[in-house]
């Protein structure tokens, strides 16, 4: 997927681990920010920790 079909915002969703904080690096190096705070949970049926990250493109919405 080419840079000018990234959507403009995107969620990105996984367990805490190197993966995703690998996920959330390369979507920064892709030109996107992060927007807000990450959020997490704890999932006590797999005994894991949830995370979410929003992230915008630099140019969406005029920011």
């Amino acid at each position: 997927m080419s840079n000018d079909e990234k959507p403009g915002y995107r969620l990105l969703t996984g367990e805490d681990n190197d993966a995703f904080c690998r996920r959330v690096s390369s979507a920064l190096e892709d030109g996107y920010q992060l927007y807000g705070s990450p959020a997490c949970t704890f999932d006590p049926n797999t005994n894991r920790m949830l995370v979410a990250q929003a992230v915008l493109k630099h140019d969406f919405g005029g920011r």
